[in-house]
């Protein structure tokens, strides 16, 4: 009797619950820093703005100068100084107005700005038709940050923004985690490089390609250890090197159990494995384990995914990448679905969960690429993500889907 398949909510969670950050920190110049995971809160020791300054091109007054102000009877005043952003002017007497630029600091005295547009200049005076309102276009010090918040979390991803975030509060280094070690190799006789003549019999290793891919695109150090031949002695050979210095070591292919699928039982013979069988299509196939590293002390984590193409790539996004997430000390790693309108019919579903290669289209619904197999690379090009489909549920046109963007699955 076969084994039942382990739905995919619990495989993750068993999955996640043996990953914890790797060990490290490191402080680096924060021009570096993008893609890199913060050690620590970031906390910032100024305002921002430091003090206030206009957010438009226009006048500085005292709103007390205009209250009598109407299109009928405009309020004319001197124009006694100019202050551009990065100045500082004098303090502003009653009965004056201050030409001031966006950025340009709020001088003493002055409680609202009346914006060009609004104002009349004939020669060194300006007439204004209305009274502004307090603080008009003024941007207040501290309106976008506190000194004393914390404005990045630890365990976030710095993206540009975050950076940007960083630098104008005057970091020049940012705390961040140490790279992840990704170990990598790939199983079959089959396997032929791009670029060699293809033998009878042959495929080109396209996982090869697409995995190293996505883990650098993590931000994490990838040890490419290529294609291993079919045996048992080959393959705990590659464990053992891929164990040394790595936190993970990630295979494709051979986790089946074939007279050809070498993969379990090297892996037990260097660690431990966990074979698991999950419902889900495509990807039923994985294996979790720890790889002894021999003379050093501790172990390396090991998942082994399927060869087929997009079994290999799905089960990366799926399930690779949010332990890699874990294992780079970021906690939150549930890629955001989004419901979206099926503009297709999905009649026989697999008593398996789904996850579908779909395309958003100009109306703003979702197309399926029309051949769903695992083999089909072309698919995951094609396609904008993948429709979550729970088990044995039928789609109908104009019925709202959750679908996965690869840009949710790929960061």
């Amino acid at each position: 009797m076969k084994p039942a398949l382990l739905p995919f909510d619990e495989a993750l969670v068993s999955l996640l619950a043996q990953a914890s950050p790797a060990a490290g920190d490191e402080r680096i110049d924060i021009a570096a820093a993008g893609g890199r995971v913060l050690a620590a809160d970031i906390r910032s020791a100024l305002d921002v703005p430091p003090r206030d300054n206009t957010q438009m091109d226009g006048y500085a007054v005292r709103r007390a100068d205009l209250l009598q102000a109407t299109p009928d009877r405009p309020v004319r005043l001197p124009v006694t100084q100019r202050i551009a952003a990065g100045h500082v002017g004098r303090p502003l007497a009653a009965g004056e107005a201050a030409r001031i630029f966006t950025g340009g600091l709020i001088p003493e005295g002055a409680d609202a700005i009346v914006m060009q547009e609004m104002a009349a200049v004939e020669g060194d005076t300006v007439s204004f038709a209305h009274c502004p309102a307090p603080g008009e276009w003024i941007r207040r010090a501290g309106e976008d940050i506190r000194s004393g918040s914390v404005i990045l979390a630890a365990g976030a991803r710095l993206t540009a923004q975050a950076t940007g975030l960083a630098a104008s509060v005057g970091l020049a280094s940012l705390p961040v985690r140490r790279p992840v070690r990704v170990g990598c190799f790939f199983t079959g006789d089959e396997l032929a490089m791009p670029g060699e003549p293809l033998r009878p019999g042959a495929i080109y290793n396209s996982n090869r390609y697409v995995l190293g891919a996505l883990i650098r695109a993590m931000g994490c150090e990838l040890v490419d250890l290529g294609n291993v031949p079919d045996t048992l002695a080959a393959t705990r050979d590659a464990l053992r090197r891929a164990a040394q210095g790595n936190d993970l070591i990630v295979t494709s292919g051979g986790v089946s159990v074939g007279e050809e699928d070498h993969v379990k039982p090297a892996v037990e013979a260097e660690g431990e494995l966990r074979m698991w069988q999950i419902a889900i299509k495509p990807g039923k196939p994985l294996a979790y384990g720890r790889v002894r590293r021999g003379a050093a002390a501790g172990f390396a984590h090991f998942i082994g995914l399927p060869g087929n193409p997009v079994s290999s790539f799905v089960t990366f996004l799926l399930l690779v990448r949010p332990f890699l997430q874990r294992l780079q000390g970021i906690t939150e790693v549930a890629p955001r679905a989004l419901p979206m309108r099926a503009d297709f019919d999905w009649p026989k579903p697999d008593r398996r969960r789904e996850f579908l290669r779909a395309r958003i289209n100009a109306n703003g619904g979702l197309d399926l690429f029309p051949n769903q197999s695992s083999a089909v690379l072309t698919s995951t090009v094609w396609a904008d993500g993948l429709i979550d489909n729970p088990p044995q549920h039928p789609i109908a046109r104009g019925d709202v889907v959750h679908f996965l963007p690869f840009s949710e699955l790929t960061k």
